[in-house]
């Protein structure tokens, strides 16, 4: 009997229903650990860019009054002359108007400011309300 016989082939087709769910698994753990990192991030950059740009803010406070020896009665005084003698601006290059906090709030300023300081310049926070973000603080 000279019967030619094929070698017998194991065909895989695809991954088992064991290995799905430990790569699921994977995935699903390494999610939980990463995103929030990157989410709570946002928070953190926003309210970098709020203490920059209060502290940018400061900076052309203290040029305005070096140029007219008063302070500004609002910060709108930084790029459009209020009339007052010395003015030496705009104080805040590259701006139309004074620029809102991350959260789309405007920037609060005070003259005089709280516990003797001279003024203060505030950002609300995230709901406008609580959690200020200030000059004082850095």
């Amino acid at each position: 009997m000279n019967t030619l016989s094929l070698p017998r082939r194991r065909t895989r087709g695809g991954f088992t229903l064991i290995e799905l769910v430990v790569v699921i698994v994977i995935l699903a753990i390494l999610a939980a650990v990463i995103v929030p990192r990157f989410f709570g991030r946002t928070d953190d950059a926003k309210i970098s860019s709020a203490l920059t740009t209060i502290k940018s803010l400061d900076d052309s406070v203290g040029l305005y009054n070096a140029d007219t020896g008063s302070f500004p009665p609002s910060l709108d005084a930084l790029i459009t002359n209020p009339q007052v003698k010395g003015w030496n601006g705009p104080y805040l290059k590259n701006q139309s108007t004074v620029p809102l906090d991350p959260w789309g709030h405007p920037y609060v300023y005070t003259v005089p400011g709280g516990n003797g300081r001279d003024y203060d310049i505030v950002s609300q926070g995230p709901d406008g309300k609580n959690a200020p973000i200030t000059s004082f603080q850095q």
